[in-house]
């Protein structure tokens, strides 16, 4: 009987926190969903994320937005909470992805990672381009900051800011080595 008790009492906390961690409502099919998203600081661009809550029939229950947190690129992540039935809540979700937003975690699920990598040598004289095609070409995966810094001398060195879908962190860094590898490049990734 105690076994039982316990059992049932770590079950039903086990399900109190998994309800609370996907913020769960069991009212009819109305639900809660977090998301993080990548906007730009620029003026506008957190209400026009908001315009297709509204139109899409579901309410914002909460906004973090902090400027002080921007990315290398200058970006703002900014965490919302809206509240409305699933089909409506997952038209929100392919609207923001047809308006280009990066969704970077949805209900605390990471959706997108970036990963930024410093390339050193003759990065221009071995075709940056190439190199920028090269890692574009795997699936979920693509380029979204390049700086290039040129010295007096031959060498250049370029950091580049991939965006990839979760869980392909491993794969991008193997491209990038590999292509780093035949074009004579040193490779220094972030930690």
């Amino acid at each position: 009987i105690i076994i039982l008790y316990l059992f049932v009492k770590y079950y039903y906390l086990l399900n109190i926190n998994c309800i609370n961690y996907r913020n769960i409502v069991f009212k009819g099919d109305k639900m809660k969903m977090n998301l993080v998203l990548e906007l730009q600081d620029v003026p506008g661009q957190l209400l026009s994320v908001l315009e297709p809550i509204s139109t899409l029939g579901t309410n914002l229950v909460t906004v973090i937005h902090q400027r002080d947190f921007k990315n290398e690129r200058g970006m703002i992540p900014v965490q919302i909470t809206i509240e409305g039935e699933r089909g409506n809540l997952k038209q929100v979700i392919e609207k923001l992805k047809e308006m280009n937003i990066t969704i970077l975690e949805l209900d605390g699920v990471v959706v997108k990672e970036k990963l930024s990598t410093i390339l050193i040598g003759h990065v221009i004289d071995t075709d940056i381009k190439d190199t920028m095609d090269k890692i574009n070409a795997l699936e979920g995966v693509s380029v979204v900051g390049l700086d290039v810094k040129l010295e007096e001398e031959l060498e250049s060195s370029a950091m580049i800011i991939v965006e990839s879908d979760a869980g392909k962190k491993a794969i991008v860094l193997n491209k990038i080595q590999d292509i780093a590898d035949d074009k004579g490049l040193l490779v220094v990734n972030e930690v």
